[in-house]
């Protein structure tokens, strides 16, 4: 199995719902590392970047479909306009770690999701703006994982080095993601 790196995010109803400790505990089966761990405030524009490919969808693979409005109500979730304004922003590295997180975490839409998984046990979906509130956030791919890894840390964040750095030269001399 090859070494794969994974985002995890926390977002803003796990920590409303104090399951910090639940969801690291569970995630700690894996066996895998931890190499950057962080709270965030996120912004409009970190937002939009993380969910970019909602951005003109319907979400329909969800079983939602209020297009704009939804993308709007997703942004908001995830700034913490309906729980707390701050996101736990973790990576995750090791033998098949997106595979191995993503089995922990459950299905997407908490209303599919196995009951024992932490989205089946936590996350619901909200009656009032239809937004799946699923505590947390996986990457799904090896090319995800370093677009959202990338999006949400610097490369001095994380105790490894998991991707190409180079140094940039002004002003600051500052390492910066390849």
């Amino acid at each position: 199995m090859a070494l794969q790196q994974c985002l995890v995010l926390i977002k803003p109803d796990g920590l409303a719902k104090s399951l910090t400790g639940n969801i690291i505990a569970s995630l700690s089966e894996t066996r895998l590392k931890i190499v950057g761990a962080k709270i965030v405030k996120v912004s409009r524009e970190l937002a939009e970047k993380h969910y970019y490919k909602l951005k003109d969808e319907k979400i329909k693979e969800h079983g939602l479909e209020r297009g704009t409005q939804l993308f709007e109500d997703i942004l908001k979730y995830i700034k913490g306009e309906f729980h707390t304004d701050r996101v736990f922003a973790l990576v995750y590295h090791g033998e098949a770690a997106i595979e191995r997180i993503r089995a922990i975490a459950g299905n997407t839409n908490p209303e599919k999701a196995d009951p024992i998984s932490i989205r089946g046990k936590y996350g619901r979906i909200n009656s009032q703006t239809q937004v799946m509130e699923n505590v947390m956030h996986v990457s799904d791919s090896e090319e995800s994982a370093k677009r959202e890894i990338q999006l949400w840390f610097r490369p001095e964040d994380l105790t490894e080095t998991i991707y190409p750095t180079k140094e940039q030269k002004a002003p600051g001399k500052e390492i910066v993601w390849v």
